[in-house]
């Protein structure tokens, strides 16, 4: 089992990451392979709308070359996506939303002359989420966002977890966000 990671944030020591590290963990002990993706460190260049990945439906197919193709070949080998990110305006950051924008087209061969398949229909989906707001009121549309994202695509939706940041001047990590994310993880793990 292989579990792929995008991670969307810029800061690769921030709270984002400091919620990776125990999820990471109890995945690997679960006896889960993970892969970790930095979305910042890759070239991801938005939609064009070119429609060229719809002329093959048994390949990603987009024109553009720069990093989602390897992206895409990464999600193909893995049995869980985890969408790893800071939520800046209520949605996630640049480049997710970028990547999340080539793969609806490029994965789903639905919107050329005749409908297609999903590439990756039936993959597991989660979220792992940071926010400055209550969750319910920060997070709450991406979240909504994902799951129709996951439906229409064919996807296996999991679940979200949310850890809130109380402010500049205070420390992100402490137990009880620990604690809840490895929570999170086994979680996953009994649902694979």
């Amino acid at each position: 089992m292989k579990a792929l990671i995008l991670m969307g944030s810029p800061r690769q020591h921030g709270n984002t990451a400091a919620l990776l590290a125990p999820f990471c963990r109890e995945l690997r002990g679960g006896g889960m392979e993970v892969e970790m993706v930095c979305l910042y460190d890759r070239t991801i260049r938005p939609c064009c709308a070119c429609r060229s990945c719809q002329s093959s439906w048994d390949v990603f197919g987009c024109s553009q070359k720069d990093d989602v193709q390897e992206i895409a070949d990464s999600i193909f080998c893995s049995d869980l996506l985890v969408l790893a990110t800071p939520i800046y305006s209520w949605y996630c950051t640049p480049p997710m939303k970028a990547l999340l924008d080539r793969l609806v087209y490029g994965m789903n061969k639905f919107y050329g002359e005749k409908r297609g398949p999903s590439l990756w229909k039936g993959k597991a989906m989660a979220l792992l989420l940071t926010c400055g707001y209550p969750p319910e009121k920060g997070a709450d549309l991406f979240i909504e966002g994902m799951q129709r994202y996951a439906k229409h695509s064919g996807l296996q939706y999991l679940g979200s977890h949310t850890e809130r940041h109380m402010g500049y001047d205070t420390v992100f990590m402490d137990s009880g966000k620990e604690n809840r994310t490895r929570a999170f993880a086994r979680e996953l793990l009994e649902q694979r």
